[in-house]
Protein backbone atom coordinates (compact mmCIF):
# COMPACT_ATOMS: atom_id res chain seq x y z
CA UNK A 1 0.00 0.00 0.00
CA UNK A 2 1.23 3.57 -0.63
CA UNK A 3 1.52 6.41 1.86
CA UNK A 4 0.29 9.27 1.33
CA UNK A 5 0.31 13.13 2.01
CA UNK A 6 -3.39 14.86 1.92
CA UNK A 7 -2.49 17.62 -0.03
CA UNK A 8 -4.39 21.35 -0.73
CA UNK A 9 -7.47 21.11 -3.39
CA UNK A 10 -5.71 21.63 -7.05
CA UNK A 11 -7.14 24.77 -7.61
CA UNK A 12 -5.24 26.31 -4.15
CA UNK A 13 -1.94 25.11 -5.68
CA UNK A 14 -2.53 26.89 -8.61
CA UNK A 15 -3.77 30.01 -6.85
CA UNK A 16 -0.34 29.87 -5.16
CA UNK A 17 1.46 29.55 -8.18
CA UNK A 18 -0.08 31.65 -10.69
CA UNK A 19 1.72 34.93 -9.53
CA UNK A 20 4.51 33.37 -10.96
CA UNK A 21 6.03 32.45 -14.13
CA UNK A 22 8.58 28.91 -14.72
CA UNK A 23 10.09 30.58 -17.60
CA UNK A 24 10.24 34.09 -18.53
CA UNK A 25 13.11 34.41 -16.57
CA UNK A 26 16.59 32.27 -16.59
CA UNK A 27 16.38 31.07 -12.70
CA UNK A 28 20.02 31.12 -12.92
CA UNK A 29 20.89 34.41 -14.00
CA UNK A 30 17.67 36.17 -13.50
CA UNK A 31 17.65 37.32 -17.39
CA UNK A 32 14.54 37.32 -19.61
CA UNK A 33 14.52 34.28 -21.85
CA UNK A 34 13.56 34.17 -25.28
CA UNK A 35 10.27 32.69 -26.55
CA UNK A 36 6.68 32.36 -25.48
CA UNK A 37 6.43 30.77 -21.56
CA UNK A 38 3.91 29.54 -19.41
CA UNK A 39 3.37 30.17 -15.97
CA UNK A 40 3.57 27.81 -13.11
CA UNK A 41 -0.42 28.04 -13.36
CA UNK A 42 -0.38 27.29 -16.66
CA UNK A 43 1.23 24.36 -16.69
CA UNK A 44 -0.13 23.14 -13.75
CA UNK A 45 -3.86 23.25 -15.84
CA UNK A 46 -2.00 21.85 -18.78
CA UNK A 47 -0.54 18.22 -16.39
CA UNK A 48 -4.05 18.60 -15.45
CA UNK A 49 -6.63 18.50 -18.64
CA UNK A 50 -3.75 15.50 -19.90
CA UNK A 51 -3.81 13.79 -17.19
CA UNK A 52 -7.57 13.52 -17.00
CA UNK A 53 -7.75 12.35 -20.77
CA UNK A 54 -5.34 9.76 -20.95
CA UNK A 55 -6.23 8.48 -17.83
CA UNK A 56 -9.67 8.57 -18.22
CA UNK A 57 -9.22 6.75 -21.78
CA UNK A 58 -7.65 3.44 -19.22
CA UNK A 59 -10.52 4.17 -17.21
CA UNK A 60 -13.04 3.40 -20.18
CA UNK A 61 -10.72 0.66 -21.11
CA UNK A 62 -11.15 -1.20 -17.75
CA UNK A 63 -14.87 -0.26 -17.88
CA UNK A 64 -15.01 -2.48 -21.33
CA UNK A 65 -12.99 -5.12 -19.82
CA UNK A 66 -14.83 -5.32 -16.76
CA UNK A 67 -17.89 -6.19 -18.94
CA UNK A 68 -16.54 -8.39 -20.88
CA UNK A 69 -15.28 -10.45 -17.78
CA UNK A 70 -19.19 -10.83 -16.71
CA UNK A 71 -20.19 -11.19 -20.40
CA UNK A 72 -17.93 -14.73 -20.12
CA UNK A 73 -18.22 -15.74 -16.39
CA UNK A 74 -19.76 -18.91 -17.09
CA UNK A 75 -23.76 -18.93 -15.20
CA UNK A 76 -23.46 -22.85 -15.39
CA UNK A 77 -21.23 -25.42 -13.12
CA UNK A 78 -21.27 -26.95 -16.67
CA UNK A 79 -19.70 -24.08 -18.17
CA UNK A 80 -17.02 -24.01 -15.50
CA UNK A 81 -16.26 -26.95 -16.33
CA UNK A 82 -15.52 -26.68 -19.60
CA UNK A 83 -11.80 -25.47 -19.81
CA UNK A 84 -12.66 -23.62 -23.40
CA UNK A 85 -15.13 -21.04 -20.99
CA UNK A 86 -12.40 -20.91 -17.98
CA UNK A 87 -9.71 -19.79 -20.88
CA UNK A 88 -11.99 -17.10 -22.66
CA UNK A 89 -12.65 -15.59 -18.60
CA UNK A 90 -8.84 -15.59 -17.88
CA UNK A 91 -8.25 -14.08 -21.20
CA UNK A 92 -11.26 -11.43 -20.30
CA UNK A 93 -9.74 -10.92 -17.00
CA UNK A 94 -6.07 -10.06 -18.29
CA UNK A 95 -6.87 -6.89 -20.24
CA UNK A 96 -8.88 -5.59 -17.08
CA UNK A 97 -5.49 -6.34 -15.11
CA UNK A 98 -3.02 -4.51 -17.57
CA UNK A 99 -5.80 -1.14 -17.56
CA UNK A 100 -5.70 -0.85 -13.80
CA UNK A 101 -1.46 -1.70 -13.85
CA UNK A 102 -1.32 1.46 -16.62
CA UNK A 103 -3.29 3.89 -14.26
CA UNK A 104 -3.11 2.74 -10.67
CA UNK A 105 -0.35 5.17 -10.19
CA UNK A 106 -2.12 8.24 -10.16
CA UNK A 107 -5.38 6.66 -9.38
CA UNK A 108 -4.84 4.89 -5.98
CA UNK A 109 -4.16 8.57 -3.93
CA UNK A 110 -6.47 10.22 -5.44
CA UNK A 111 -9.93 7.21 -5.18
CA UNK A 112 -8.43 5.09 -2.18
CA UNK A 113 -11.68 3.38 -1.28
CA UNK A 114 -12.16 2.15 -5.14
CA UNK A 115 -8.37 1.03 -5.58
CA UNK A 116 -9.07 -0.83 -2.29
CA UNK A 117 -12.37 -2.44 -3.35
CA UNK A 118 -10.78 -3.10 -7.58
CA UNK A 119 -7.21 -3.79 -6.68
CA UNK A 120 -6.47 -5.04 -3.13
CA UNK A 121 -5.17 -8.33 -2.15
CA UNK A 122 -6.27 -11.10 -0.82
CA UNK A 123 -4.49 -10.61 2.82
CA UNK A 124 -5.13 -7.17 2.86
CA UNK A 125 -8.75 -7.55 2.72
CA UNK A 126 -8.15 -9.96 5.51
CA UNK A 127 -6.77 -7.80 7.52
CA UNK A 128 -9.58 -5.24 7.26
CA UNK A 129 -12.45 -8.36 7.69
CA UNK A 130 -10.28 -9.68 10.99
CA UNK A 131 -10.90 -13.27 11.80
CA UNK A 132 -13.96 -13.99 10.26
CA UNK A 133 -12.78 -13.03 6.96
CA UNK A 134 -15.34 -13.97 3.97
CA UNK A 135 -16.97 -17.20 3.89
CA UNK A 136 -18.92 -16.51 0.38
CA UNK A 137 -16.48 -16.10 -2.35
CA UNK A 138 -18.94 -15.59 -5.12
CA UNK A 139 -20.66 -12.52 -3.60
CA UNK A 140 -19.84 -8.89 -4.00
CA UNK A 141 -19.39 -7.76 0.03
CA UNK A 142 -15.92 -8.62 1.66
CA UNK A 143 -13.20 -9.42 -0.55
CA UNK A 144 -14.18 -7.70 -4.11
CA UNK A 145 -12.24 -6.98 -7.23
CA UNK A 146 -9.31 -8.29 -9.71
CA UNK A 147 -7.58 -10.15 -7.42
CA UNK A 148 -10.50 -12.00 -5.44
CA UNK A 149 -11.81 -13.33 -9.38
CA UNK A 150 -8.23 -14.40 -10.00
CA UNK A 151 -8.36 -16.15 -7.07
CA UNK A 152 -11.13 -18.34 -8.67
CA UNK A 153 -10.70 -18.57 -12.03
CA UNK A 154 -6.67 -19.49 -11.81
CA UNK A 155 -7.05 -22.99 -10.04
CA UNK A 156 -5.52 -24.76 -8.49
CA UNK A 157 -3.62 -21.59 -7.34
CA UNK A 158 0.23 -22.10 -6.57
CA UNK A 159 0.66 -24.44 -3.67
CA UNK A 160 3.42 -21.81 -2.20
CA UNK A 161 0.59 -19.48 -2.37
CA UNK A 162 -1.89 -21.67 -0.80
CA UNK A 163 0.17 -21.75 1.93
CA UNK A 164 0.98 -18.72 2.71
CA UNK A 165 -2.85 -17.71 2.37
CA UNK A 166 -3.68 -20.35 4.67
CA UNK A 167 -1.96 -18.94 7.55
CA UNK A 168 -3.81 -15.89 7.43
CA UNK A 169 -6.79 -15.13 10.55
CA UNK A 170 -10.09 -16.08 8.36
CA UNK A 171 -8.71 -17.41 5.22
CA UNK A 172 -10.95 -19.78 3.10
CA UNK A 173 -9.87 -22.23 0.57
CA UNK A 174 -10.46 -20.55 -2.95
CA UNK A 175 -12.51 -22.37 -5.70
CA UNK A 176 -14.48 -22.53 -8.79
CA UNK A 177 -18.44 -22.26 -8.29
CA UNK A 178 -19.32 -26.46 -7.76
CA UNK A 179 -23.45 -25.10 -8.45
CA UNK A 180 -25.61 -23.10 -10.54
CA UNK A 181 -26.17 -21.17 -7.71
CA UNK A 182 -22.64 -20.27 -7.20
CA UNK A 183 -22.01 -19.79 -11.11
CA UNK A 184 -24.96 -17.14 -11.02
CA UNK A 185 -23.69 -15.21 -7.99
CA UNK A 186 -20.11 -14.53 -9.40
CA UNK A 187 -21.65 -13.26 -12.04
CA UNK A 188 -24.67 -11.59 -10.84
CA UNK A 189 -22.42 -10.54 -8.08
CA UNK A 190 -18.55 -10.53 -7.83
CA UNK A 191 -18.13 -9.45 -11.46
CA UNK A 192 -21.05 -6.68 -11.33
CA UNK A 193 -19.20 -5.70 -8.10
CA UNK A 194 -16.38 -4.55 -10.54
CA UNK A 195 -18.56 -3.17 -13.09
CA UNK A 196 -20.14 -0.67 -10.78
CA UNK A 197 -16.97 0.28 -8.79
CA UNK A 198 -15.17 1.11 -12.10
CA UNK A 199 -18.31 2.80 -13.24
CA UNK A 200 -18.05 4.76 -9.93
CA UNK A 201 -14.79 5.73 -10.81
CA UNK A 202 -15.62 6.88 -14.42
CA UNK A 203 -18.28 8.97 -12.49
CA UNK A 204 -15.76 10.46 -9.97
CA UNK A 205 -13.33 11.26 -12.48
CA UNK A 206 -13.75 14.94 -13.49
CA UNK A 207 -10.70 17.64 -13.47
CA UNK A 208 -12.53 19.15 -10.01
CA UNK A 209 -11.37 15.88 -8.21
CA UNK A 210 -8.15 15.98 -9.35
CA UNK A 211 -5.35 16.82 -7.74
CA UNK A 212 -2.30 16.43 -9.68
CA UNK A 213 0.56 16.91 -6.43
CA UNK A 214 -1.13 13.28 -4.86
CA UNK A 215 -0.85 12.00 -8.30
CA UNK A 216 2.47 12.49 -8.62
CA UNK A 217 3.40 11.97 -5.38
CA UNK A 218 1.40 8.27 -6.55
CA UNK A 219 3.67 7.91 -9.38
CA UNK A 220 7.22 8.59 -7.29
CA UNK A 221 5.27 6.05 -4.64
CA UNK A 222 4.53 3.43 -7.38
CA UNK A 223 8.03 3.31 -8.63
CA UNK A 224 9.30 3.14 -5.00
CA UNK A 225 6.95 -0.21 -4.42
CA UNK A 226 8.48 -2.00 -7.33
CA UNK A 227 11.43 -3.16 -4.91
CA UNK A 228 8.54 -4.69 -2.90
CA UNK A 229 6.72 -5.90 -5.49
CA UNK A 230 9.46 -8.26 -6.82
CA UNK A 231 10.23 -8.97 -2.85
CA UNK A 232 7.00 -10.02 -1.74
CA UNK A 233 7.62 -12.94 -4.56
CA UNK A 234 9.62 -14.76 -2.02
CA UNK A 235 7.05 -15.26 0.77
CA UNK A 236 4.21 -15.71 -2.37
CA UNK A 237 2.51 -12.69 -1.59
CA UNK A 238 3.44 -10.75 -5.28
CA UNK A 239 0.34 -9.46 -6.79
CA UNK A 240 -1.22 -11.23 -9.48
CA UNK A 241 0.04 -14.49 -7.52
CA UNK A 242 -2.94 -16.28 -8.47
CA UNK A 243 -1.93 -16.44 -12.66
CA UNK A 244 1.92 -15.80 -11.62
CA UNK A 245 1.73 -12.41 -14.30
CA UNK A 246 3.36 -9.93 -11.82
CA UNK A 247 6.31 -9.46 -13.94
CA UNK A 248 3.93 -8.29 -16.49
CA UNK A 249 2.16 -5.55 -13.80
CA UNK A 250 5.74 -3.98 -13.03
CA UNK A 251 6.21 -3.60 -16.91
CA UNK A 252 2.82 -2.37 -17.15
CA UNK A 253 3.33 0.21 -14.01
CA UNK A 254 6.60 1.64 -15.57
CA UNK A 255 4.43 2.23 -18.78
CA UNK A 256 2.29 3.70 -16.86
CA UNK A 257 4.16 5.73 -15.18
CA UNK A 258 6.31 6.85 -17.99
CA UNK A 259 3.46 8.11 -19.88
CA UNK A 260 2.36 9.88 -16.86
CA UNK A 261 5.12 11.55 -16.00
CA UNK A 262 5.40 12.54 -19.97
CA UNK A 263 2.77 15.00 -18.76
CA UNK A 264 5.15 17.06 -16.32
CA UNK A 265 7.64 16.90 -18.40
CA UNK A 266 7.66 20.53 -19.95
CA UNK A 267 6.99 21.99 -16.81
CA UNK A 268 10.19 20.27 -15.50
CA UNK A 269 12.18 21.17 -18.52
CA UNK A 270 11.27 25.17 -18.00
CA UNK A 271 13.06 24.78 -14.44
CA UNK A 272 16.61 25.74 -16.10
CA UNK A 273 19.26 26.66 -12.84
CA UNK A 274 23.28 26.61 -12.64
CA UNK A 275 23.24 23.75 -9.74
CA UNK A 276 22.58 20.63 -11.19
CA UNK A 277 20.62 20.01 -8.39
CA UNK A 278 17.98 22.17 -8.84
CA UNK A 279 17.85 22.05 -12.80
CA UNK A 280 15.19 20.63 -14.20
CA UNK A 281 16.90 19.37 -17.93
CA UNK A 282 19.37 17.70 -15.80
CA UNK A 283 17.11 15.80 -13.23
CA UNK A 284 14.53 14.83 -16.18
CA UNK A 285 18.15 13.27 -17.81
CA UNK A 286 18.48 11.41 -14.98
CA UNK A 287 14.60 10.18 -14.86
CA UNK A 288 14.74 8.85 -18.31
CA UNK A 289 17.96 7.10 -17.49
CA UNK A 290 16.31 5.32 -14.62
CA UNK A 291 13.39 4.74 -16.90
CA UNK A 292 15.76 2.71 -19.47
CA UNK A 293 17.72 0.90 -16.38
CA UNK A 294 14.54 -0.49 -14.76
CA UNK A 295 13.06 -1.77 -18.29
CA UNK A 296 16.13 -3.28 -19.41
CA UNK A 297 16.23 -5.15 -15.93
CA UNK A 298 12.96 -6.12 -16.73
CA UNK A 299 13.63 -7.42 -20.27
CA UNK A 300 16.13 -9.67 -18.76
CA UNK A 301 13.06 -12.00 -17.26
CA UNK A 302 11.15 -13.59 -20.27
CA UNK A 303 7.58 -14.33 -19.65
CA UNK A 304 4.59 -12.92 -17.51
CA UNK A 305 6.35 -14.63 -14.10
CA UNK A 306 8.99 -13.44 -11.57
CA UNK A 307 12.08 -16.17 -11.94
CA UNK A 308 12.55 -18.88 -9.42
CA UNK A 309 12.98 -17.56 -5.78
CA UNK A 310 15.78 -19.24 -4.07
CA UNK A 311 14.92 -21.11 -0.77
CA UNK A 312 17.33 -19.24 1.22
CA UNK A 313 16.42 -15.89 -0.36
CA UNK A 314 16.71 -13.24 2.52
CA UNK A 315 15.98 -9.20 1.60
CA UNK A 316 17.77 -8.06 4.42
CA UNK A 317 21.14 -9.65 3.48
CA UNK A 318 20.79 -12.18 0.80
CA UNK A 319 23.88 -14.61 0.16
CA UNK A 320 26.17 -13.59 -3.10
CA UNK A 321 24.94 -17.31 -4.09
CA UNK A 322 21.56 -16.14 -4.12
CA UNK A 323 22.10 -12.45 -5.48
CA UNK A 324 24.01 -14.67 -8.47
CA UNK A 325 20.85 -15.94 -9.42
CA UNK A 326 18.25 -14.75 -11.60
CA UNK A 327 15.98 -13.37 -8.88
CA UNK A 328 18.89 -11.83 -7.07
CA UNK A 329 20.44 -10.20 -9.73
CA UNK A 330 16.26 -9.04 -10.80
CA UNK A 331 15.97 -7.61 -7.23
CA UNK A 332 19.18 -5.95 -7.28
CA UNK A 333 18.93 -4.28 -10.53
CA UNK A 334 15.45 -2.99 -10.02
CA UNK A 335 16.73 -1.79 -6.13
CA UNK A 336 19.48 0.47 -7.91
CA UNK A 337 16.42 1.74 -10.05
CA UNK A 338 14.43 3.24 -7.52
CA UNK A 339 15.97 2.96 -3.80
CA UNK A 340 15.06 6.39 -3.05
CA UNK A 341 18.00 6.69 -1.10
CA UNK A 342 20.60 6.88 -3.71
CA UNK A 343 20.91 9.81 -6.06
CA UNK A 344 20.37 9.14 -9.48
CA UNK A 345 17.77 6.71 -9.11
CA UNK A 346 14.08 7.25 -10.48
CA UNK A 347 12.84 7.69 -6.75
CA UNK A 348 15.55 10.03 -5.74
CA UNK A 349 14.89 12.36 -9.02
CA UNK A 350 11.34 12.12 -8.97
CA UNK A 351 11.45 13.69 -5.36
CA UNK A 352 13.48 16.45 -6.89
CA UNK A 353 11.24 17.30 -9.49
CA UNK A 354 8.31 17.07 -6.90
CA UNK A 355 10.79 20.11 -4.65
CA UNK A 356 10.93 22.00 -8.13
CA UNK A 357 7.44 22.39 -8.94
CA UNK A 358 6.52 22.87 -5.12
CA UNK A 359 4.75 19.37 -4.23
CA UNK A 360 5.64 17.45 -1.22
CA UNK A 361 8.03 14.84 -1.82
CA UNK A 362 7.21 10.54 -1.25
CA UNK A 363 8.84 9.62 1.84
CA UNK A 364 8.68 6.19 2.90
Amino acid sequence: MFRFLRLAPLATLIAVAACSSSSPKNQSTGTADAGPSLSDAQFQAQVLSGMHDSLLTDINTLLTAANAIQAAAPSTLAGWQDAAQVTALKNAWIPARTSYEHSEGAIAPLFPDVDNSIDARYDDFLAELGPTGDSDLFDDVGVTGMHAMERIIYQPNPPAVVTFEATLPGYVASAAPSSDAQALELKNKLAAKLISDVTALQGRWTPVNLNIAVAYQGLVALMNEQKEKVNKAASSEEESRYSQRTMVDLRDNLDGTKAIYALFEPWVLSKTNSDPTKDGPTIDGKIQAGFVKLAAAYATISGDAFPPVPATWSSENPSAADLATPFGQLYSQVLAAVDPSTDGTIVFEMNAVATLLGFPIFKQ
